[in-house]
């Protein structure tokens, strides 16, 4: 969301400074107006779909993943307006006075959308950005529905476009509720059965770097040691896998290889729920679970979560009301 702001708010600062620049001569004025009733519904529309595709459809360009779910539709919608502005600008070009009324209340409004789309993308990287609890994996802790904001400064500022942070408050613990980006760079990668690429997702910490996480039964052990009473988890499912489903054949080694590049799921016997690891959890990164154990797609199938993918630690659940109150 963040950069898809930063983005509007760009290109409407350039805008408005092409505008300031131009003699607006002949038809000028009225691909001006085109160009700012195309921006208007392209980015209208962008926020719209944001708003209604939890996860869009992702396509690669020039070797950058395009969120085409998104980009397309605002495309076309930017594009029908852009038409009916050069028309609407054609109809005032004779009028010294609507036409010099016109560009002016395109400019100011250009003006606000940058500032505006500006200030809320730097909010949302460096502050703090509001997330909605897309399914039941970190049930009872977080409902599907739940609204919350998520704290980015907590762990350090993310400098963006880079994996490095500064000035952090302090370091990420285990226990620790996060909000992250999920974790691969490979848009048709599919884990639990669906695309996850540049989806945001909310799981706790369970395992630190260097720790040794293990499942046995269900119950979660550190560095050999069970982990003790999480109050946090439940275990709701009525399946129930057994030891002999686990590695089969697999040297430990294997086992932590396939599980670091992310393809456990596609080796035999595939991922057991209830019986995993034991893995390490390489420099950097995290070990994350869901609290619904049996039914959270997590750590488990999709391995470690490397720090530069981190967005947040879960902070405040701001609707329901009935839910208000910090995690």
């Amino acid at each position: 969301m963040e950069y898809r702001l930063l983005v509007i708010g760009v290109l409407m600062g350039a805008y408005a400074w092409i505008c300031r620049r131009r003699k607006h001569a002949g038809r000028e004025p009225a691909v001006l107006h085109a160009a700012f009733w195309g921006l208007a519904a392209f980015s209208a529309a962008l926020v719209a779909m944001m708003s209604f595709q939890d996860r869009p459809r992702y396509a690669v360009f020039l070797g950058l993943a395009v969120p085409i779910g998104e980009v397309l539709p605002a495309l076309a919608a930017g594009a029908l307006l852009a038409a009916l502005g050069y028309f609407h600008g054609l109809s005032r070009l004779k009028d010294a006075a609507a036409r010099g009324g016109m560009l002016h209340e395109d400019l100011e409004w250009a003006d606000t959308v940058f500032s505006s789309a500006l200030m809320a993308s730097l909010l949302m990287m460096f502050v703090v950005q509001a997330f909605k609890i897309p399914s039941g994996s970190m049930e009872k802790t977080l409902l599907i529905g739940d609204q919350l904001f998520v704290n980015k400064f907590m762990y350090g500022f993310k400098i963006p476009f880079t994996d490095k942070r500064a000035l952090a408050v302090r370091a990420v613990r285990r226990g620790d509720i996060l909000v992250f980006r999920f974790p691969t760079e490979d848009p048709a990668a599919r884990h639990c059965g669906t695309l996850e690429y540049g989806n945001d997702l909310i799981k706790r910490v369970v395992g630190l770097p260097g720790e040794t996480v293990e499942v046995r039964g269900g119950r979660v052990l550190i560095d050999g040691k069970p982990l003790g009473d999480e109050p946090y988890a439940q275990w709701t499912g009525t399946y129930h896998q057994d030891r002999s489903e686990s590695a089969g054949e697999l040297s430990p080694e294997q086992y932590q290889q396939i599980w670091q590049d992310r393809r456990l799921e596609d080796e035999p016997p595939g991922v057991n729920k209830d019986y995993f690891g034991p893995v390490t959890v390489p420099p950097r990164s995290y070990f994350m679970m869901g609290d619904n154990r049996d039914f959270s797609c997590d750590s488990r199938y999709w391995g470690p979560v490397p720090e530069g993918y981190v967005k947040g630690k879960a902070w405040f659940i701001y609707w329901p009301p009935t839910r208000l109150g910090p995690l």
